[in-house]
């Protein structure tokens, strides 16, 4: 088990910018995925970035993608979203996740996952 901890969230206009951060204490395995997922009032939670650890293999979804930078420092255990050029449709809940399982990280969904921290809040205005 990991605790996971968000923060980094706010209120921007679009085209502004935000960094989000997750702070991560626990035991984790050398290889294994953190991801950032979001959730919208009303919305299915989705899938925006996942980071396998060894390698640093990096997996978007379509919305973050050419926007969104996924990054993880080993050594500060910590894992970042970086989220330039931001829209009125990327106001959402964000969270921080991890699968210990071992597995690449190519299916960045809600069931792979089961290390949650409590999310922090991205509200972008037009």
């Amino acid at each position: 088990q990991v605790k996971l901890v968000e923060s980094g969230g706010g209120s921007v206009q679009a085209g502004g910018s935000l960094r989000l951060s997750c702070s991560v204490s626990g035991n984790t395995p050398s290889g294994h995925c953190f991801a950032w997922f979001r959730q919208a009032p009303g919305n299915q939670r989705e899938g925006v970035a996942a980071i396998y650890t060894r390698g640093s293999v990096i997996y978007y979804t379509d919305p973050a993608k050419g926007r969104f930078t996924i990054s993880h420092d080993k050594n500060a255990n910590m894992v970042f979203l970086q989220m330039t050029n931001l829209k009125p449709e990327d106001t959402a809940m964000y969270f921080c996740a991890a699968d210990l399982s071992g597995d690449y990280c190519h299916y960045i969904t809600p069931e792979r996952y089961h290390n949650w921290g409590q999310g922090t809040q991205v509200t972008v205005s037009a």
